[in-house]
């Protein structure tokens, strides 16, 4: 049935595809058949009613396409197009040598407009296909000629409007764009001004928002003063964040002549309220003034000027002037002086509310961070939950991770993305220096970083000439902004967390403390990380050879036997002890005991293969698994290890000892059992024979092997 309804929807998009072809091939048959040269008859509308179909079909496709309309609908709609114009044109004008064919021009214009270049294309060949047709079948002298010059006119007009009409939507729509970009430099000047704008995509949402915001309680402000005194233009001059400029923030006028650009901070009548920070009244004023935002002599009488302070700062200037020579009144100076204490509370409210945005954004991000941190064990996954995480929060193209060694003094590159990924694994000294201005020495950044436990380098800024990361011998990248975190425990750095951004300004004062906390929560993750390692090494590892341990043995063996027994490899086992133990404990005592057990957990060590598991199963014994090992090799193994310890010489107090040890053998498939307490039963028990049989030997579980003496 699903089969069935795809075939149903190909050939339902196949005829919707070849609908238009097939009624434009039509069309042509016709006119060479002569059937729509007649007068305008049944023949004409039975084929511009499908005509009239498709071409309304494809309009409206075209017309509610979100986006622009595939080139399928542009070819659809200039094929019925082209057809149901030529049929009309023939039916009128059956030489084509009216004036009615002039339509056929208009029609390829319209086309070339309207849709892709292709399509008025396929009209063009279409028209001038179905010309040749009628003037090859149906006149009596073709008139090559000016079929030729009908492709060349129709071509033409084609070419032109292609060349001149797009070249103007394109010129609109550069203009809107740069009108767009030009807005959103606007407000973005404006979200610094007000010194609300911080880093990142999201935090310039969030200040355009906020100007818009208080743009609209401004200007509701600026309205109602200028209605109710009678005002000319009430306008509030808001300083840059640079301090040496004003510019009309937003305003309400009755003039044409505003001139709306940045004025100097000294300029004009407002030069006194700048530096005296006090209001100014000014009346009786002429054309000769210069009143900086307004273009041209001045057009007013009377003007206040009243300043906007935040913490003894000039921040802004309301102004509000008349052009009658009417003095403000003290009730009036009042009111102005209140609307400039409601503009610069509508912009500290905007600015605490985006504040209060960014703390919540911080605070989810840091939440995530800690969730992911959390959340991982290892010491790798604890790296890159913390580099996924600062990725959240400030965008940056390079980052590292190192890690500090107090007891070696040395640096190590533990982690690393983008363009510095081959320093994985480079080692540093802590005490390594770079060549300084001047030269003198100096520690790279994270050497200082560590020793210090405070982020460098200042505001992010990173200058290469001046500044080595690592050391000399390890080069970074040159970018603009760098910012290396120190990983910090209970006073104690582990490391340090280096960002790389390539462009300027990435780690400013907006992200630094988030990354700050970050760097924290990473230290404490990757102390829990190393301390759940340690606890699992101290749950699966002997603590005096630091082999495996009996239990963690026992698992991963039962394992190896099973997977030995269901694809029938081969698999030897090996049980090692060291003779005489009690012997070497009560003579040289428990410290030198211990030596010898740890020398002979060294020489396993030496002896087995990468695929092979040592444990220390007890006391003075030790166990052996290896993988595809048949007997011989095996009891290879197990006397090579025999002879080393052999030739071992461990030294005490009361002088120099040697040990020797015995070793029995079991074999699967050689042996009955394939389960772990068998195949151990049988290794113990050919232990237990070369014992018996006056130690410092190997014996194998199989019946047909020998127990082999030692050697020499």
């Amino acid at each position: 049935m699903e089969s069935l309804v795809r075939a149903a929807l190909s050939l339902r998009r196949a005829l919707r595809v070849l609908q238009a072809p097939a009624l434009s091939a039509t069309v042509a048959a016709l006119v060479a058949l002569g059937a729509l040269s007649a007068p305008f008859g049944a023949a004409h509308i039975a084929t511009l009613t499908p005509l009239a179909m498709v071409l309304v079909l494809a309009a409206r496709e075209k017309i509610r396409a979100k986006t622009e309309a595939s080139a399928i609908v542009d070819v659809r709609l200039a094929l019925a197009a082209s057809s149901a114009a030529f049929v009309l044109v023939l039916a009128a004008e059956p030489k084509l040598d009216g004036p009615l064919s002039a339509l056929l021009y208009l029609l390829v214009a319209l086309l070339s407009a309207f849709t892709r270049p292709g399509a008025a294309i396929v009209a063009v060949v279409n028209l001038v296909a179905c010309e040749a047709l009628v003037r090859c079948f149906r006149f009596a002298s073709p008139g090559w000629e000016s079929l030729a010059l009908r492709a060349v006119m129709l071509g033409a007009f084609a070419t032109i409007n292609v060349l001149f009409l797009r070249a103007q939507v394109a010129h609109v729509k550069r203009a809107a764009r740069a009108r767009v970009d030009q807005e959103l430099r606007r407000i973005e000047e404006d979200a610094r001004s007000y010194r609300l704008l911080g880093g990142g995509e999201s935090e310039a949402r969030l200040a355009h928002s906020s100007v818009e915001e208080i743009q609209r309680a401004v200007h509701y402000a600026l309205e109602l003063l200028r209605r109710t005194l009678d005002l000319n233009t009430a306008a509030l001059l808001w300083l840059n964040d640079a301090g040496t400029h004003l510019r009309i923030s937003e305003l309400s006028t009755t003039s044409n002549d505003i001139h709306d650009a940045p004025i100097a901070i000294g300029d004009g009548v407002l030069g006194a309220v700048v530096v005296k920070k006090e209001r100014v009244t000014l009346a009786h004023l002429k054309p000769s003034y210069n009143v900086p935002y307004y273009d041209g002599p001045c057009p007013i009488r009377v003007l206040l000027a009243m300043p906007i302070l935040e913490d003894a700062s000039l921040r802004g200037i309301l102004v509000l002037d008349r052009t009658k020579d009417v003095a403000f009144t003290p009730h009036e100076e009042e009111l102005a002086a209140q609307a400039a204490r409601y503009c610069l509370r509508a912009i500290q409210n905007e600015r605490i509310f985006v504040q209060l945005e960014r703390a919540k954004v911080e605070q989810g991000k840091l939440y995530d961070a800690a969730k992911a941190l959390g959340s991982a064990l290892s010491e790798k996954d604890v790296l890159d939950a913390g580099v996924r995480s600062a990725q959240k929060i400030a965008a940056f193209d390079l980052a590292a991770v190192t890690l500090y060694d107090d007891e070696t003094k040395s640096h190590h590159v533990v982690a690393a993305t983008g363009e510095i990924e081959d320093l994985v694994g480079s080692k540093f000294n802590h005490n390594a220096s770079s060549q300084a201005r001047g030269g003198r020495s100096a520690p790279g950044l994270v050497a200082m970083v560590v020793q210090n436990k405070f982020p460098l380098p200042y505001k992010g800024d990173y200058d290469p000439s001046r500044q080595v990361v690592l050391t000399k011998n390890f080069p970074w990248p040159k970018v603009p902004s760098l910012l290396v975190l120190p990983l910090v425990l209970h006073d104690r750095a582990l490391g340090t967390l280096i960002l790389g951004a390539k462009r300027r300004g990435a780690f400013g004062d907006q992200v630094r403390p988030t990354l700050e906390v970050l760097a924290s929560h990473l230290a404490v993750s990757l102390a829990n990380a190393r301390m759940v390692a340690k606890l699992e090494q101290m749950a699966t590892t002997d603590g005096l050879t630091g082999l495996l341990n009996k239990r963690a043995m026992l698992e991963a063996a039962s394992q190896k036997i099973a997977a030995a027994a269901r694809f029938q490899r081969s698999l030897s086992l090996m049980v090692v002890d060291i003779d005489f133990f009690k012997k070497v404990n009560d003579t040289y005592g428990h410290d030198v005991g211990d030596v010898v057990i740890k020398g002979l957990g060294e020489i396993l060590r030496r002896q087995k293969r990468a695929t092979d598991l040592v444990a220390r199963f007890g006391g003075e014994e030790f166990v052996v698994v290896c993988e595809q090992t048949d007997e011989r090799g095996a009891l290879l193994l197990a006397e090579r290890i025999r002879e080393e310890l052999e030739k071992t010489t461990f030294h005490a107090e009361q002088g120099a000892l040697s040990v020797t040890c015995s070793i029995g053998v079991a074999t699967f498939p050689g042996v009955d059992k394939t389960d772990w307490d068998a195949l151990f039963k049988l290794a113990d028990e050919a232990l237990y024979v070369s014992k018996r049989s006056g130690r410092n030997r190997v014996t194998s579980a199989s019946p047909a092997a020998r127990s082999k003496k030692r050697a020499g």
